[in-house]
């Protein structure tokens, strides 16, 4: 039951620089922002991925408070241009629509965490809220002091959101320079460490687990309450095959931040390698809560169910997975990791020329991409022509990872070609 604590919803600042891309950068400042007051105890504060849910609606205030059950809405806007910013944020009242605060910033983008700090502090100061010395001191602790840092950080991030190796090699790149600008950027080693799982578990690169390892192990000793750092290092575990302590660093993730998307992703893809099925289906259910862009985890969703014999959950996140797909390659019509995934989706519905469209879609975008053409593989098999799907798994099991390998082995998507001669001997090659 909710308290009578001032409840506020911050809602995601709007991207008004003449670079659309930069979208990345003003996503960052809000969850920032959010962060820093939910660390205030007189407040309650709704996390990320209820507001990111109501990212570019255009409703009255009044209803969005009242749809979100809060008090207060905290909305603005950034423009950053060179190494000037402008960040509008206005502090609004839900049940009037009256504004009660509101506040210009423009300054040196080395003030950015400066202005983050100010916003807090002001709608802490307008809801009349005691904000404790260990609070203020939370606020006032930057991510880092480098803010060529934090922007390299925040476009790792986004490049990551596009599931391609080329898209991981770039996130890749950025955290490094992240990491080069400030060598104390816990977060900064924690994505890096991620992107070398993908591509070692997706992509077969020649990155050895030892050195993934040593950097989430970096991350942790920078800050060992970091919930994504814990998170890194399960990843890497279960890499290594160090299954229990892979189990035991999710665990850890969790008990820090239970709303960590990417704790709940990538312990719901640990339990899928080792055949805990109904696990994986609880993780990924959470991850696609926090995070409402997040088509992955629906249409992995799919897998699980039919794994279970749930053939209703199996369509009814099918039917999920789908309508996120549709966003996101409106949003980003490049992705084609997501149309590949899309096209599983609707090959398993039995939507065949949809399917086959989105198919086609995603190896012309990005023909060489082993992970779009795994997936491919995947709907081919659904699609019935067994020896197409085959042709492509024989191509893509030299390369591929031991934890893709591993998801191939427990993959639903090829129950109707598991009998097939050729078939057989791609499994017997993973003995």
């Amino acid at each position: 039951m909710r308290s009578d604590k001032p409840s506020v919803a911050i809602l995601p600042f709007a991207n008004l620089s003449a670079d659309p891309d930069q979208q990345y950068f003003s996503d960052g400042i809000t969850e920032d922002i959010i962060t820093d007051l939910s660390n205030v105890s007189g407040l309650f504060v709704l996390s990320r991925n209820t507001v990111f849910a109501f990212k570019g609606r255009t409703d009255k205030m009044e209803r969005i408070a009242r749809e979100l059950g809060v008090g207060y809405i905290v909305e603005g806007s950034v423009r950053k241009a060179g190494n000037r910013v402008r960040i509008n944020a206005e502090l609004i009242e839900g049940a009037t629509d009256g504004h009660v605060w509101a506040a210009r910033y423009d300054r040196d983008l080395t003030d950015i965490f400066a202005v983050q700090d100010e916003i807090a502090k002001a709608v802490v100061a307008q809801l009349r809220v005691k904000l404790l010395p260990e609070e203020r001191k939370a606020i006032e602790q930057a991510p880092t002091d480098n803010v060529e840092a934090y922007t390299h950080y925040l476009r790792g991030r986004d490049y990551s959101h596009i599931a391609t190796r080329a898209n991981h090699l770039m996130a890749r790149q950025s955290y490094i320079r992240a990491i080069e600008l400030d060598p104390g950027y816990a977060r900064a080693y924690a994505g890096l460490a991620v992107c070398d799982v993908r591509l070692q578990s997706n992509y077969g690169s020649p990155i050895h687990v030892d050195d993934i390892l040593a950097t989430a192990d970096k991350a942790l000793a920078l800050d060992a309450n970091l919930a994504e750092a814990h998170s890194a290092r399960g990843f890497a575990l279960s890499l290594a095959d160090r299954r229990s302590e892979a189990a035991a660093a999710f665990e850890q993730a969790l008990t820090l931040d239970a709303n960590c998307h990417e704790a709940n992703r990538y312990y719901a893809e640990f339990c899928v390698t080792g055949g805990q099925f109904e696990f994986a289906a609880t993780y990924f259910m959470r991850a696609m809560e926090i995070k409402p862009s997040d088509y992955g985890a629906p249409v992995m969703l799919v897998n699980v169910f039919r794994t279970l014999g749930q053939q209703n959950d199996a369509e009814l996140y099918a039917r999920i997975a789908l309508e996120r797909a549709e966003e996101e390659l409106r949003l980003h019509p490049e992705n084609a990791n997501c149309a590949c995934l899309g096209a599983i989706v609707l090959a398993f519905l039995g939507e065949r020329d949809r399917a086959a469209k989105w198919l086609d879609r995603s190896l012309a975008i990005d023909p060489n991409d082993i992970n779009v053409q795994y997936n491919a593989a995947c709907t081919y098999a659904l699609l019935g022509e067994f020896e197409r799907s085959i042709d492509l798994l024989e191509a893509w099991l030299p390369q591929a990872g031991a934890e893709m390998r591993l998801w191939f082995k427990n993959d639903s998507d090829f129950a109707s070609v598991r009998s097939h001669p050729r078939y057989q001997k791609l499994l017997q090659l993973l003995q």
